[in-house]
């Protein structure tokens, strides 16, 4: 079987771009928090320095999974992956308890803001440069089918929205003079996060639970098999699944047991191409069985029962 894999490198580029991003908005945002004494300010900045982690946890994750498959790894190690976005995930819930944690203090003795129109122009520089990155992230995430950047790239867009919703709350703090509106505009950003950290451990566990390839790449899968179906050419026990970047795909190629071998080899040598043509990367595991063969209809796991065109199963 031949194992199609991409450089991955590019990965690990963008996530040092990220490691940068978040060295620089930390600055910015706790110099807005400093300057304001804003709690709103202070949990935007606290939400930075869990960007920073989990860039460098996406950094470490990447460089691990760009290792080729060894003799204890003989599947790669794209799963690091996984582990990346769950601990960023795990990451996003304490920063969310430390925000609502200073939200409460600062509920119970409001303090005044100051020097407020600055605080804000230097959150909207750290925003913009956020939300810059985010995107080019996001773009390289879905090409490189990246759960780590992926997972980088939601959490530096929710960091933008945060961010805007600190500084509008804090600009109402200026307008009317609520004192109190800071503190709830911090623990309304702690409730955001936290369902970010959900989503991301939620999406971690489905990884690491060998979920299938998404339906629409299942219905291309499908679409391809039916054109040789068309010729005579059957399948079953048809499954996918998605480690990080690579996608497995494996299946049962039955053909008239009157073919040579070389035939059959030939044909699954050509189906194992055209998926991986079809899915970008993948390894692609084929067997091939003569569809005359009781045993052929019966080795395919839970996948089917057979049909009334199948031949029954062979009993022992």
């Amino acid at each position: 079987m031949v194992i199609n894999s991409k450089h991955q490198a590019s990965p690990r580029r963008y996530a040092l771009l990220s490691v940068g991003a978040a060295l620089l908005t930390i600055t910015l945002k706790f110099t807005a928090y400093l300057i304001t004494g804003s709690v709103g300010l202070f949990s935007d900045a606290a939400e930075s320095l869990v960007n920073l982690l989990a860039a460098l946890i996406a950094l470490w994750a990447l460089t691990l999974a760009a290792q080729p498959p060894d003799e204890e790894h003989a599947y790669g190690h794209t799963k690091a992956e996984y582990f990346a976005s769950g601990l960023e995930g795990a990451l996003i819930l304490l920063a969310a308890a430390g925000i609502g944690y200073a939200a409460w203090q600062r509920l119970q003795v409001p303090q005044p803001l100051e020097r407020i129109g600055v605080g804000i122009i230097i959150s909207l520089l750290a925003a913009a440069l956020n939300g810059a990155v985010a995107l080019i992230l996001l773009r390289a995430g879905r090409r490189l089918n990246s759960i780590a950047l992926r997972a980088d790239a939601h959490h530096l867009l929710t960091d933008v929205w945060t961010t805007l919703g600190v500084v509008v709350g804090v600009g109402l703090v200026q307008a009317t003079g609520w004192l109190w509106l800071d503190p709830l505009i911090a623990v309304l950003v702690a409730i955001n996060i936290l369902w970010i950290g959900v989503r991301l451990l939620r999406e971690t566990g489905y990884g690491l639970l060998d979920t299938a390839l998404p339906e629409a790449e299942r219905r291309a899968i499908q679409a391809l098999l039916s054109r040789y179906e068309a010729q005579g050419i059957g399948f079953h026990a048809v499954r996918t699944r998605q480690s990080g970047t690579r996608r497995f795909v494996s299946l049962h190629v039955l053909v008239p047991g009157s073919w040579t071998v070389q035939r059959g080899h030939d044909l699954c040598e050509t189906i194992e191409h055209e998926i991986r043509q079809t899915l970008g990367e993948a390894s692609v595991f084929t067997h091939l069985e003569p569809m005359e063969d009781p045993v052929a209809w019966a080795d395919q796991g839970l996948d089917r029962q057979p049909t009334a065109q199948q031949p029954a199963a062979r009993q022992s």
